[in-house]
């Protein structure tokens, strides 16, 4: 499982048009899953995201987490993390776990994201055309993967 935090003043999810999901200050976390993901995974990235420092205490120094000022989360699922990009100009998304194995874990993330009750929790829709929008506030950008936990 891999993710992508965005520390943000401001991130939202439009679909079809209409606004579906916004945050003030938090976290963007887009979410890519691959095929051999488990609820390890989960609990680990879980567990980062929500105790990762990297939001400016009184010093101005990254040494706060996402629940520690309060914030939000925004988590967007986006299977072209897993994308393959060593052969030709095309990616290649086999590494990405197909719907029926991805919206279950997807749906555990959120769910296990939500049950920590440290922080609020938003979604984008998975599988949707979305248009997400966000301010990057640093900018601080971290890839985390459940697979290089050493």
């Amino acid at each position: 499982m891999r993710a992508v935090l965005q520390r943000v003043s401001e991130a939202s999810v439009t679909i079809n048009g209409k606004l579906h999901s916004e945050i003030q200050d938090g976290l963007l976390v887009l979410l890519g899953i691959t095929h051999n993901d488990t609820d390890e995974d989960i609990e680990y990235l879980v567990g980062k995201i929500t105790n990762m420092r990297i939001f400016s205490d009184e010093a101005g120094l990254m040494n706060k987490s996402v629940a520690d000022v309060q914030g939000s989360i925004l988590v967007v699922s986006q299977f072209t993390l897993h994308a393959a990009t060593k052969k030709g100009n095309r990616p290649s998304f086999i590494a990405a776990a197909r719907p029926d194995q991805a919206i279950p874990l997807y749906e555990k993330f959120l769910f296990r994201l939500e049950s920590t009750g440290t922080v609020a929790v938003k979604a984008g829709v998975f599988g949707a055309d979305m248009k997400v929008r966000l301010l990057n506030d640093g900018p601080v950008t971290i890839v985390l993967d459940s697979k290089d936990k050493f």
